[in-house]
């Protein structure tokens, strides 16, 4: 017996999503440089585990497959990061996300080009249509060449406080884009929208969420769609993530 339609209640209202036809918004973490990278992070490495005579890998003579894995979620692929990533206090994700399914709205926006920055600002976005606890932005121009893009030193797209603060007002819980950051790639450490969209230092909002460096393929519609926002079990202020959408029916 297979599950190919799921029937629920978010916050009072019912919704029917297609269990058999989400797409992974993901870009996996894996070794090599044919792969998504920021902020000069070293790229991922996996190599297989040697102690003693015993080798993680069956090729190389070994009994089993057994690597180690040195990332960073942060550069290395999707990743969902908490307040934890400019907060004095030690939070980690595992603390904040309690939830995973999500009603998300997904939109295509094109930057803005103000001297050499291509920024998004609120007036993007008609905010009257905004009624969801996520938001996945779609950046034109989408191209396949995201999955593989070296972003350090580009100084990629990112958002106007302003519109971090329109996130807030409207109470956004999950920020989804296929951007390195909501901040500039250099800007004196300040992470302005960051603490914007977290209200940090005021008034933290703990689980609220931030996910950087997905991609939606061009063949995916804007819409509502049901998210589940996966996320990995490490105590840090920002995991390797898999959001999955649903369209809804």
């Amino acid at each position: 017996m297979s599950l190919s339609k799921a029937n629920f209640i978010i916050n009072n209202h019912s919704y029917s999503a297609d269990l058999t036809a989400g797409y992974d918004l993901s870009i996996h973490v894996k070794a090599g440089a044919q792969t998504v990278n920021a902020f000069y992070i070293p790229f991922a490495q996996i190599d297989a585990i040697r102690v003693g005579d015993f080798v993680g890998s069956v090729s190389a003579g070994g009994s089993a497959n057994c690597e180690n894995i040195q990332f960073n979620p942060h550069g290395n692929g999707t990743h969902t990061e908490c307040v934890g990533h400019v907060s004095h206090e030690r939070i980690s994700m595992p603390n904040c996300l309690k939830n995973y399914f999500y009603i998300a709205k997904l939109v295509s926006l094109e930057p803005k080009t103000i001297e050499s920055d291509r920024i998004l600002f609120a007036d993007a976005l008609d905010w009257e249509t905004i009624h969801h606890e996520a938001l996945i932005i779609r950046t034109l121009p989408n191209t396949p060449l995201k999955l593989q893009q070296n972003h350090s030193g580009k100084n990629p797209p990112f958002l106007d406080v302003g519109f971090a603060e329109k996130l807030m007002q409207h109470n956004i819980k999950h920020l989804l884009l296929d951007l390195p950051s909501v901040d500039r790639e250099e800007d004196a450490g300040k992470l302005a929208a960051h603490k914007t969209f977290w209200n940090y230092p005021l008034n933290p909002r703990l689980d609220a969420t931030i996910t950087e460096l997905i991609y939606v393929p061009n063949h995916i519609s804007d819409g509502d769609y049901l998210l589940n926002l996966m996320v990995s079990a490490f105590e840090s202020d920002a995991v390797p993530s898999k959001p999955i959408i649903y369209p809804l029916l």
